[in-house]
This record gives structure tokens, sequence and C-alpha cells, in this order.
């Protein structure tokens, strides 16, 4: 009997099991020259540069969406649950610039680009420039549709103070 020793054994309830193990994800770091030479990263900035006051991540979303159902492709992948279309890659794209410092979130819960975010579209206006009217023409046409969602967005985070 010297040998023997009990184990306990952690029996998954009810079929559920529940992992503790650490997930390491790799990510590529991104630096800014890699930004300026992407002209989606780019476009997208100039994008949100367009909403002087800023602008919802949800209202980003709708509004890239419906440039690209109007012909502007900035190829992001979307899935529409309902009538709200959402992006990962988007999404990524988002944070992506966010951690760099070209895009903040303002107290109103709304994305608004820097000093650094503005210096770099001046930096790189020639990648804009081909596309810079038809942009801005289908932010002015089409931001109307999503301004709604940044107003509830303004309604909420008022709400929450």
């Amino acid at each position: 009997m010297g040998g023997l020793k009990k184990q306990k054994v952690a029996t998954p309830v009810s079929g559920a099991e529940k992992s503790k193990d650490v997930k390491i994800v790799t990510r590529h770091v991104v630096t800014l020259s890699e930004v300026e030479k992407n002209p989606r990263l780019v476009t997208l900035l100039y994008i949100v540069s367009l909403a002087k006051s800023g602008i919802s991540e949800k209202a980003l979303v709708n509004l890239v969406y419906l440039m690209r159902e109007n012909g502007f492709n900035l190829g992001y992948n979307f899935v529409v649950v309902g009538n709200t279309p959402t992006s990962r890659d988007l999404l990524g794209d988002l944070t992506l610039l966010k951690y760099i410092g070209l895009v903040e979130v303002a107290g109103n819960k709304k994305l608004v680009v820097t000093s650094l975010g503005r210096e770099l579209l001046s930096k790189v206006a020639p990648v804009i420039s081909s596309q810079e009217d038809t942009i801005k023409k289908l932010y002015e046409a089409l931001y109307p549709k999503v301004a709604p969602v940044d107003v509830e967005i303004d309604l909420k985070s008022r709400a929450r103070r």
C-alpha cells in the first residue's frame, strides 16, 4: 500500500468543460510606416476624419457597409444580423488604429482622429487624393442614414453619466 496515492480528477458537469489554460494569441505588431503603406487603413482613417464631431463605431460600420453597397468597396466582409451589419475585419482595423494612436475614443464614446492621425493623413494625401471626391460625396450622402445611430449612442452615454 505504500506506492499508491489518491489523485483528484475533475469531471465535467453535464458535459460542459471549463478550461483554465492560458491561450496565447500572437498578433503582428504594426508600425506607423506599415499603416502609411496600407491604403485600406489610410482610407478608413480618412473616413473617420470626415466626421468632425466624431463617429461611433457602430455608425462607422454601418457607413462603410452602405458605402460598399453604393460601389465603394474597401474589402471588408460583412455579416448582417437583423438589419445590423458587422465586420470583424473592420473592427480589427479600428482597434489597430486606436492602438497605434491615430484614432481615439472621445468622452462622448465617438471615434476621433488624433493629431498624430491628422499628421499621417497630410503625409499620405496622394494615397487618398484619387478617391477623395468619391469618398466625400458618399459620406455626405450616406451619413444622414447612419446619424440616428450616433444620436442613440449620444443618448445612452448621457444617460449613464
